[in-house]
C-alpha cells in the first residue's frame, strides 16, 4: 500500500493545492440552510455537507452531530433520538472514529479547534452549536483541507459552521415537543444592519427529555449564544461567543449478543432506588454526565491587496463539570481501629493515599460488619450474583447498608492564535495560490476524584455535601504549535498542489499530592506532506481529482494519568490516506464516486475499566492506554443528489468500507491485547446505503430517509456480530408566509425517528454496545415577527 501512495504522490506533487476553498452553504435569511450540493467542487479530495432536507429529518430538540448521518462514509449513533448522553456517542468517518474511546476525527467551530472530543474534559460540536443556529456543517472524509487546526485529525475533519446575522431586524421564536417528555424553548433576535456596517443576534435555548428505557433521567440543557459581523471596505470581523450548560444522565451498554436477543430494549439501568447496594449502582440518575462550555472566538479577515489575503482569529474556551457513578460501597482509607469508620461517621477528609479495603455494611456505631460465614447471596443483577458481602440477608438485621457517589470532575481552559494568508500571482506564466499559517494554543487541563458518602443507602442517592476522600488532583498543561505551507498550480484545465505541515506538542502532569512525578511527554510531529491532482476533464462539468495526506494525531494527557503507564513505549498516532474519484455537478444533478485507502499506525488502544462483572470504580483513571500495530482500511463512497423537477429531490449514497487490524509485529502481544491481524474492526460496518425522497412546494413539505448499515464486530476476536439493521426517518411540514403584518413566517414540523421501531444495537466499543433509540416523534412550531 505505501508503494502505491509513493507513486501517487509522485504523480501529482509537481506542485499543489488548492484544496480548501469550499464554498460553506450560506444561511437563507429565513435562517434555515439553504439546499446546498452535498459534494466538494473545485477541491482535490473529496468532502460533502448538509442539506436542508437532511435538518429536516432531524428533530430540533437534537444534537447538530446527527445531521450528518446521511453523508457518505458517515455514520452516528447516539444513546436517544435527541442526542443526550455523550457518554453512548459515536461518530465515525470511514473507519475513523469519535467515541467513548477513540478520537480520530478532527472538529472545528467556524474553523477554530474544539479542544477535542474526548469525554474527560473535551466536547463535541453540539456543546458549542444550537441546532437552529446551525448554517452548514462540512465532512473532509479522508484528506481534508491542509489548514484545518486539530490534533486528532488521523481520518478527516468535521467543520460545523454558525449562521451569520440577517440582513433586518427578526425575532423569532420556537417551541418543541416530543415524545419521553422532550421539551424545547428557543428564542433568537436578530438586529438587522446597524451603524451601516454591521449585525447581530442573539440566542437563548432551554431543552429538557428523559430517557427512553426507564423514562426517569433527568436531561437538561441551557444554551446561550451571540454573533456580531462587520462589514469593512476590504474585508469582515466576525465574533461568535456561546455558553452552553448540560445535565445528561447516562445509558450503559451491554455485553452479550444473548443479553440484546433476550432484552432488546433494556440496558439495565434501574429508575427507582430500592435500598440495597449493589442493585442501586445501576441508579440512572446516579450515572450522569455535567457540562459547562464556554466558547468564544473573533476572526479577522482582510484583503490587503488584490492578491494577498490574511487572516487571523483569537479564541477563548472553558471547560467544566463531572462524571458520576454510585459505588456500592465505601472506600476505606483511614485505620480508624474500633472507633467507628470515618468514612461513614464524616467530620474529615482524606487527600490522596490508597485504599485499605472496602465497608459494605456498618452497625450503628459505624464499624464496619463482615458477613456471616458461609452465607450465599441472592442478590443478582445484570452484572451477575453478588458475593455475600454485598447481601444485606448475611448481617444481622440491624446493619446499615453503605455506598459512594464518585465524582470525577473535569476542568480544562484554552487560549489560541491562528493566522493564515493566501497570495495568488503567477509562475512561468500560469497562476498559482500561496497558502500558509501558523496556529498557537495554550490549554490546561485540571483533573481530580472525590467520594462522597450517600447520606442514607436505604432510601435515596442524596450524597453529603463534604468528600471523605479525595483520591488525586492532577493538572495537564499543554502547548501546541503548527505551521502549514501550500501551493497551488493551474495548468490549463489541471490544479497541481503540495503542501507540508508540522504539529509540536508538548504535555506534561502536575500531581498537586506528589502520589506520582511530574512529567512531560513530547510529541512532535515528523513533517507531513500532502499533494493533489483536479482535472476539469473535457466532459462538461466534470472533474477528476486525487489527493494523498499524511496525518497525525499527539499524543494526549490521558496517557499520563495512569502514573504507571511506561512513556518510553507510547508513540504518536500517524495516518496515510489516498482518494482517487470522479465527480459531476449540473443543474439538476450531481454525483460522485470515490475510492480510497487509509493505513492508521502506532495505533493507541484504551483500555476500559467499565466491564461485564461492573465498573472498576477505584481504578485511577478510565482506562490506561497502549500502541498496538493500527489498520488498514480501503473502500468506495458513491453519491448522487437529483433534482425530479421542480418538488421532488432524490439523494442517495453508497459506502462500501474493508477495515482490518494490523498487529504490532509481535504474536504474543498481539493475543495478550486480543488483536488478531487480518480480523475486521470493531464498530465498523462493510456498507452503509442511504435513499431519501424530498417534497416541497409553497405551502407543504416533506420526506423519507432510509440507511441500511451492515453487520459489525462488536469484539477483536470477531465472534459477536451487531446485526445489520435499516432505521428510517420521515417529516411533514407547513410554512406560511407573511400570514399577516405582524408575522412574517410561521413553521410547523413534525419529525417521527426510526419510523418503524426497528431493534438494533446502535454505538459499539470493543466489547460491548448501546442500544439504539426506538421510534421517537416530535413536533415543532416557530414564528418569525
Amino acid at each position: 500500500m505505501n508503494s502505491r501512495k509513493t507513486c501517487l504522490a509522485s504523480a501529482i506533487s509537481l506542485t499543489t493545492l488548492i484544496a480548501a476553498n469550499q464554498s460553506l452553504a450560506e444561511p437563507a435569511d429565513d435562517g434555515q440552510l439553504e439546499e446546498v450540493v452535498v459534494l466538494g467542487t473545485g477541491a482535490t479530495f473529496n468532502s460533502s455537507a448538509v442539506s436542508e432536507a437532511m435538518r429536516k429529518q432531524q428533530s430540533s430538540i437534537t444534537s447538530v452531530n446527527a445531521l450528518i448521518d446521511n453523508l457518505p462514509g458517515v455514520s452516528v449513533n447516539e444513546g436517544d433520538a435527541y442526542g443526550f448522553d455523550d457518554w453512548s456517542t459515536n461518530i465515525s468517518v470511514r473507519g475513523f472514529t469519535i467515541s467513548l474511546d477513540e478520537q480520530q476525527i478532527g472538529t472545528t467551530i467556524d474553523g477554530i479547534p474544539n479542544g477535542g472530543s474526548n469525554y474527560g474534559g473535551g466536547a463535541k460540536a453540539n456543546r458549542f452549536i444550537d441546532p437552529a443556529n446551525l448554517a452548514s456543517i462540512e465532512v473532509s472524509q479522508g484528506t481534508s483541507d491542509i489548514a484545518s487546526r486539530s490534533l486528532d485529525a488521523l481520518g478527516g475533519t468535521i467543520d460545523y459552521r454558525s449562521q451569520d446575522p440577517v440582513d433586518t431586524r427578526r425575532s423569532r421564536m420556537e417551541l418543541s415537543a416530543g415524545e419521553f417528555d422532550a421539551r424545547r424553548f428557543y428564542y433568537r433576535f436578530d438586529t438587522g444592519t446597524f451603524a451601516g456596517n454591521s449585525k447581530a443576534w442573539i440566542s437563548y435555548a432551554n431543552q429538557e427529555a428523559t430517557d427512553w428505557i426507564t423514562e426517569t433521567a433527568q436531561n437538561e440543557r441551557e444554551h446561550i449564544a451571540a454573533k456580531l459581523v462587520t462589514t469593512l471596505e476590504n474585508g469582515t470581523v466576525n465574533t461568535y461567543v456561546s455558553y452552553d450548560d448540560i445535565h445528561e444522565n447516562n445509558y450503559q451498554r451491554i455485553y452479550s449478543e444473548t443479553q440484546f436477543k433476550e432484552f432488546p430494549e433494556d440496558d439495565f439501568l434501574r429508575g427507582k432506588w430500592v435500598g440495597i447496594p449493589y442493585i442501586d449502582q445501576l441508579y440512572r440518575r446516579g450515572w450522569s454526565t455535567l457540562r459547562k462550555n464556554l466558547l468564544a472566538y473573533s476572526q479577522f479577515e482582510y484583503d490587503l491587496t488584490e492578491r494577498l489575503n490574511l487572516h487571523a482569529g483569537l479564541y477563548y474556551h472553558t471547560n467544566s463539570g463531572r462524571g458520576d457513578w454510585v459505588p456500592p460501597y465505601l472506600v476505606d482509607i483511614t485505620d480508624d481501629g474500633n472507633a467507628g469508620q470515618s468514612e461513614f461517621l464524616g467530620g474529615s477528609t482524606a487527600y490522596g493515599g490508597l485504599q485499605t479495603g472496602q465497608i459494605f455494611y456498618v452497625d450503628a456505631n459505624g464499624n464496619a460488619l463482615t458477613p456471616i460465614d458461609g452465607c450465599i447471596s441472592s442478590v443478582v443483577n445484570i452484572y451477575g450474583q453478588s458475593g455475600p458481602e454485598y447481601d444485606p440477608a448475611c448481617y444481622p438485621a440491624n446493619a446499615i447498608p453503605v455506598m459512594s457517589y464518585r465524582h470525577t470532575h473535569y476542568k480544562k481552559k484554552r487560549t489560541g492564535l491562528i493566522a493564515d494568508f493566501t497570495y495568488n500571482g503567477l509562475i512561468a506564466g500560469f497562476e498559482h495560490e500561496l497558502r500558509g499559517g501558523l496556529w498557537y494554543e495554550d490549554a490546561t487541563r485540571d483533573e481530580h476524584r472525590d467520594w462522597h458518602k450517600i447520606t442514607d443507602a436505604t432510601r435515596s442517592a442524596d450524597f453529603d455535601a463534604a468528600p471523605y476522600w479525595v483520591q488525586y488532583d492532577r493538572s495537564y498543561p499543554q502547548e501546541t504549535r503548527q505551521w502549514y505551507l501550500q501551493d497551488a498550480l493551474v495548468i490549463d484545465a489541471i490544479t497541481l498542489t503540495l503542501g507540508a505541515k508540522q504539529f509540536f506538542v508538548d504535555v506534561q502532569r502536575e500531581d498537586f499530592f506528589g502520589a506520582s512525578p511530574d512529567v512531560g511527554i513530547n510529541s512532535d510531529s515528523d513533517i507531513l506532506i500532502s499533494a493533489g491532482l483536479l482535472w476539469a476533464t473535457p466532459l462538461e462539468n466534470t472533474e477528476l481529482f486525487a489527493g494523498y495526506a499524511e496525518n497525525f494525531k499527539a499524543i494526549g494527557d490521558s496517557v499520563l494519568e495512569r502514573p504507571d503507564s511506561d512513556l518510553d513505549n507510547i508513540d504518536p498516532e500517524t495516518s496515510e490516506t489516498i482518494e482517487l474519484g470522479l465527480r459531476y455537478t449540473g443543474d439538476s444533478f450531481t454525483a460522485t464516486a470515490t475510492y480510497f485507502e487509509n493505513q492508521f499506525e502506532n495505533r493507541i488502544i484504551f483500555l476500559d475499566n467499565n466491564t461485564t462483572t461492573g465498573p472498576n470504580y477505584l481504578i485511577g483513571t478510565n482506562g490506561t492506554y497502549f500502541n498496538a500495530g493500527g489498520i488498514e482500511s480501503n473502500g468506495l463512497e458513491l453519491l448522487l443528489d437529483y433534482d425530479l423537477g421542480e418538488s421532488f429531490n432524490l439523494y442517495t449514497s453508497y459506502t462500501l468500507i474493508n477495515a482490518t487490524y494490523l498487529g504490532s509485529g509481535d504474536a504474543a502481544v498481539d493475543e495478550a491485547q486480543g488483536i488478531t491481524p487480518g480480523n475486521t474492526v470493531v464498530g465498523i460496518p462493510e456498507q452503509l446505503f442511504v435513499v431519501g425522497l424530498d417534497w416541497n412546494s409553497e405551502l407543504l413539505y416533506g420526506g423519507v430517509s432510509s440507511k441500511f448499515t451492515g453487520d459489525r464486530y462488536v469484539d477483536t476476536n470477531n465472534t459477536w456480530v451487531a446485526d445489520a439493521y435499516i432505521t428510517t426517518d420521515a417529516y411533514i411540514g407547513i410554512n406560511l408566509i407573511e400570514i399577516n403584518p405582524a408575522l412574517t413566517a410561521v413553521n410547523l414540523n413534525l419529525v417521527v425517528n426510526n419510523l418503524f421501531d426497528t431493534d438494533y444495537l446502535g454505538t459499539v466499543v470493543s466489547g460491548g454496545a448501546w442500544i439504539g433509540a426506538p421510534r421517537t416523534l416530535s413536533l415543532s412550531a416557530s414564528v418569525d415577527f
